[in-house]
């Protein structure tokens, strides 16, 4: 049987018409499938390229602080680390725990919570100034969300919720469509940031008084619930389980 069926186009970002049959997979290799409008791959190179940034960024700042570079590094390393473990277990907690949510899924509030407690605790070990150190972090921190948000985008992940006014062809995994560029409208929020505390460093703003990574982190904090309501599966705080959306009526 031959029907007419929707095709992604790469060159337009949009869905185009083609004829041709329909195939259809057996039950049990549906997930198999490729998933509609996404770039495979995107979210695991953009989240190296963020990690890579983020930290590369750093020593700069570190120095003109006159922070110990090699200790501070290693803090953040280990900081990043721990911080994957708390994204992972905070997605799980609003998820539920199961196989599923074991093999896929992270929570950017788990990282920013646990990722800076474990960095401060290292710092503190190393003797650091922890309010210095934390400032010399923050451009790198919001640098990695807004590269790490591209990829989201582009995999599919923290889909906006379709819309028939302003949007962006995009996808959840499940259905490409017009959709609010929830995760492309946070990368912009963490660039901004990101230059903020940056130009707020090189103007010696409350120069290693911490007072700049609390600033950016508190913003990005009342941001995010906010863009949390753009979600095609939404939630009204970052701590509360997931629910899925309603399609906006003209």
């Amino acid at each position: 049987m031959r029907l007419a069926r929707a095709a992604w186009s790469w060159r337009t970002w949009s869905l185009s018409r083609a004829d041709g049959p329909v195939r259809t997979r057996w039950a049990p290799l549906a997930p198999l499938a490729a998933a509609p409008a996404v770039l495979p791959g995107s979210f695991t190179a953009l989240a190296v390229l963020a990690i890579v940034a983020a930290v590369a960024s750093q020593p700069w700042f570190l120095a003109g602080l006159g922070v110990d570079v090699g200790a501070s590094i290693l803090a953040s390393i280990s900081g990043l680390i721990l911080g994957l473990v708390g994204a992972k277990a905070w997605y799980m907690g609003l998820k539920g725990p199961s196989r599923r949510t074991l093999k896929e899924g992270w929570s950017v509030d788990g990282f920013l919570v646990s990722a800076p407690v474990a960095a401060i605790a290292i710092a503190l070990a190393q003797d650091l100034p922890v309010p210095a150190y934390l400032d010399a972090v923050a451009p790198g921190l919001f640098l990695a969300v807004a590269i790490g948000r591209v990829g989201c985008f582009l995999t599919g992940c923290c889909a906006g919720r379709a819309t028939r006014g302003w949007g962006l062809w995009s996808s959840d995994r499940r259905v490409a469509a017009k959709r609010l560029p929830a995760q492309l409208i946070e990368s912009a929020v963490g660039l901004t940031l990101a230059t903020v505390a940056a130009v707020a460093l090189l103007m010696h703003v409350a120069e290693g008084s911490g007072a700049v990574f609390a600033f950016t982190i508190v913003i990005y904090a009342i941001a995010r619930q906010g863009l949390l309501r753009l979600r095609a599966e939404t939630r009204p705080f970052s701590w509360r389980r997931a629910r899925p959306g309603v399609v906006p009526q003209p």
